[in-house]
């Protein structure tokens, strides 16, 4: 079922009413929209060359190896195409607890417990498998997986939330494994990202809630702290970019989307109250943000905000686009409390 929502181009305050609880007041643009139906759904992805979207289904324990899990398709409009796309035990599919998803050519790979599977994107057939669960457990911890990023040249790398490690694997070469960097400092990492310019590695951390960077050679840099002084976050997730280079990262315990500039680390709260915000995507080609919600068996497509410059004009916006009404009168708010698109 995909429902209409609205987009998140208002303050935290108004994007909290309307989001969840209130998504149904008021007309919305036809890009902002909630897929329901689905079965604790950890990660929602677009397949840049087509336009299509994918979000994968953990239905169940995260942790336990009962071959159920599945993959979701929408359409390009986000409308759900096959609720169970590719899905555990069915033929010679394989498939447990899936969380993070990145494409590689032809090749939809998910971040499955200990084992790296690969499905082609067009059948769900799969294609790939790859296994590490024979790497060392490190601090008494065997290997979780947790998300998948590809650079687009081939290279995949894989975060290891179990042993506080990210693995760089080679496609081209048969998809060969190497540990591209374990540290301490990584924090039980979750999402991952390449930053489209420079192509380093962007790291989440769930236990710290601090925002990495990862060298080609395997340096960790910590690009956000998130100390006494500077605490923000409470759970990274997921971490994702725009076409502008911003970055988007989710909060999941603490319910809330935030944007990042990146040549100032300018920090703004673009949504909160959500409910368990997982591993996000951003659509860079329409600019639309994909948020799963975990326990909320639910999942959004929502516009975002094209910085200034980008060559549209903005808009006012007022109460009376979300709802709102004045107090007695059944009439909208339009002249009170103007909200301005920023």
């Amino acid at each position: 079922m995909v429902r209409a929502l609205h987009t998140w181009t208002v303050p935290p305050v108004t994007a909290v009413a309307i989001l969840w609880a209130l998504s149904l007041l008021a007309p919305a643009p036809a890009d902002a929209l909630q897929v329901t139906g689905l079965k604790d759904p950890e990660s929602f992805l677009v397949d840049p060359s087509t336009g299509q979207y994918f979000i994968s289904n953990v239905n169940g324990s995260p942790e336990a190896k009962d071959n159920n899990g599945f993959i979701t398709k929408l359409d390009k409009t986000g409308k759900v195409e096959q609720l169970q796309f590719i899905r555990g035990g069915d033929r010679d599919v394989v498939l447990h607890a899936p969380k993070g998803m990145a494409i590689g050519g032809q090749i939809l790979y998910v971040a499955d417990l200990d084992v790296l599977r690969g499905f082609d994107k067009n059948t769900g057939r799969p294609v790939v498998s790859v296994s590490l669960a024979g790497q060392p457990a490190r601090n008494g911890r065997a290997p979780a997986l947790s998300d998948v990023a590809s650079d687009g040249q081939g290279l995949l790398y894989v975060s290891d939330t179990g042993t506080d490690t990210i693995y760089r694997i080679d496609a081209s070469r048969q998809h060969a494994v190497t540990v591209l960097a374990h540290d301490s400092s990584l924090a039980e990492p979750r999402g991952l990202a390449v930053h489209p310019k420079t192509g380093r590695v962007i790291v989440v951390s769930w236990k710290n809630g601090t925002v990495l960077e990862i060298s080609p050679q395997g340096t960790v840099t910590e690009l956000v702290s998130n100390g006494f002084f500077s605490s923000r976050f409470r759970n990274l997730d997921g971490v994702d970019f725009d076409n502008w280079g911003n970055l988007y990262v989710s909060d999941f315990t603490a319910g809330k989307i935030w944007r990042m500039r990146w040549h100032d680390r300018h920090f703004d709260v673009i949504a909160e109250y959500l409910p368990t915000p997982a591993d996000i995507g951003v659509d860079r080609e329409n600019h639309l943000i994909l948020v799963p919600y975990l326990y909320g068996n639910a999942a959004e497509i929502n516009g975002l905000e094209r910085p200034r410059g980008s060559g549209e004009k903005k808009q006012k916006r007022t109460l009376a686009d979300y709802g709102f009404t004045m107090p007695g009168t059944g009439k909208p708010e339009e002249k009170k409390d103007e909200l301005k698109a920023k």
